[in-house]
């Protein structure tokens, strides 16, 4: 039976998807094998087997999709925009080797900078079906300008759904932290700089393009006092909360001499779990760990293609599913993922969770899926909008070219998108506006971000050598 959402308004613009293999990633994992979707200005309107509904008024855009599977858009849930210009170095680096190396770079960014590296990071996930993108900035330099207006600003003329979880650190070297002593804020700066984010930026009604989060970076670069502050501050605000978390077993070490105890207890006793909060990573986490995010419903955003990078490990993602853990996906920031895609991350879930004996069965291609989508829309803390193809949510949604040379001899159309080669996108919407149109971004000139980010990385790199 189709499933359709009340019809009072005649007046909508409606495009008409009809043709197309269907995997809606509802609580049911509803598919259909030929089905149509109807998109009334940015909701979906419709959707089932067969074709679409005759009658249809004001119809602007009817599309035949044979040889394509439709999709909820993807949804990041944890990157650092800014490290597109930095891209390719510290290669055979660990975590904290790697951060040490690129910090003093990081931390001459500025506005112009994070605003190119903010259209390449999301270009380039938005070119590969990401239509929400959380994005954890916590480098502030003095004198670096606006960088959280020039980040929304670049991601507006993309066109995606943005969260942008507002970071800081306030513990440099001089305190026992990773990051030099300039690159980072004081506690009152950064709480102040976090509240003046929500205050301009936040905007928590149904379908909205910005979400802020308050997003004290790691235990390693950030003081007791901050994230115990910034807990209260969300909190008091109404928005959701996002660090890094056991992401190495340095990490593991750093908060057993630093604070007596391992990383979950350690966020726990400050205030930072609960089912407002996500961390990224949470590679090593054992039984008690899974149980205490299970049982406060904190989410997990998981990126195994960065994990392998910097050699961090395995997260233990199907235990943390089986628990009940929100789970979703992240690229991370592009100096430890330099393809900077979410669909190839579908791919790598899956196949790294099944590394080890008997672990054929650890994650299949549908649970990853909904791992890049549901999953990420329940971390994010929208599940009512995005997430899923059902009527009366957001028109966030991708067609996947399947009948090409890539995928031409799968015939299960979730497990071509999945195992197979990374698939064409065909459009991309974002509420009912494309984004994306036979693989190329629809409202930015791509060719010219590459060139604007290749000036500013070697603009970076330039003013870092000067030191």
């Amino acid at each position: 039976m189709a499933a359709s959402a009340s019809p009072d308004s005649a007046v909508k613009q409606r495009i008409v998807i009809e043709n197309a293999a269907i995997a809606t990633v509802d609580a049911q994992d509803t598919e259909y094998a030929t089905g149509y979707v109807v998109v009334a200005d940015n909701i979906i309107e419709s959707l089932g087997a067969g074709k679409a509904p005759e009658g249809l008024e004001n119809v602007v855009r009817r599309i035949d999709a044979t040889g394509h599977l439709v999709t909820p858009g993807l949804i990041n849930t944890h990157h650092h925009f800014y490290q597109w210009i930095t891209r390719g170095l510290a290669t055979d680096h660990n975590l904290f080797n790697w951060l040490v190396a690129l910090y003093p770079t990081w931390a001459r960014i500025d506005a112009e900078m994070l605003a190119a590296a903010t259209q390449g990071s999301l270009g380039m996930m938005v070119k590969g079906g990401v239509t929400t993108a959380s994005d954890h900035h916590y480098v502030f330099p003095q004198g670096s300008g606006d960088l959280v207006g020039a980040e929304l600003a670049a991601a507006a003329e993309i066109g995606a759904r943005i969260t942008l979880a507002r970071g800081s650190m306030d513990r440099s070297e001089k305190d026992g932290g990773l990051p030099p002593d300039f690159a980072v804020e004081t506690t009152e700066g950064a709480l102040l700089g976090t509240e003046e984010a929500i205050d301009t930026y936040h905007d928590a009604s149904f379908g909205s393009m910005v979400h802020i989060a308050a997003a004290p970076c790691s235990p390693f670069s950030i003081s007791t006092e901050l994230l115990r502050e910034g807990a209260a501050l969300a909190r008091r605000k109404g928005v959701r909360m996002h660090t890094h978390g056991s992401e190495t077993v340095e990490e593991e070490k750093f908060c057993h001499e630093l604070f007596g105890m391992g990383p979950t207890d350690y966020f726990e006793s400050t205030g930072w779990l609960g089912e407002d909060v996500w961390m990224a990573h949470c590679v090593h986490m054992n039984d008690s760990d899974i149980a205490a995010f299970a049982r406060t419903k904190t989410g997990v955003a998981h990126c195994p293609s960065s994990n392998a990078r910097l050699a961090a490990g395995i997260a233990r993602v199907p235990d943390m599913l089986a628990a009940g853990v929100p789970v979703g996906l992240g690229v991370d920031g592009t100096a430890s993922n330099e393809s900077g895609e979410l669909h190839t991350e579908l791919r790598n879930a899956l196949l790294i969770n099944r590394l080890g004996a008997h672990r054929e069965a650890a994650l299949n291609a549908r649970k990853a899926l909904r791992l890049g989508t549901y999953g990420g829309a329940q971390v994010l803390g929208r599940t009512a909008e995005i997430g899923s193809l059902e009527a009366g949510k957001l028109a966030d949604l991708v067609l996947w070219k399947l009948d090409g040379l890539g995928h031409s001899s799968i015939a299960d159309p979730v497990t071509a998108l999945v195992f197979g080669a990374a698939a064409p996108v065909t459009l991309s919407l974002v509420n009912g506006k494309p984004v994306v149109e036979d693989d190329h971004l629809t409202n930015v000139d791509e060719d010219a971000i590459a060139r604007t980010a290749r000036a500013e990385a070697q603009r970076l790199a330039r003013i870092a050598a000067e030191g």
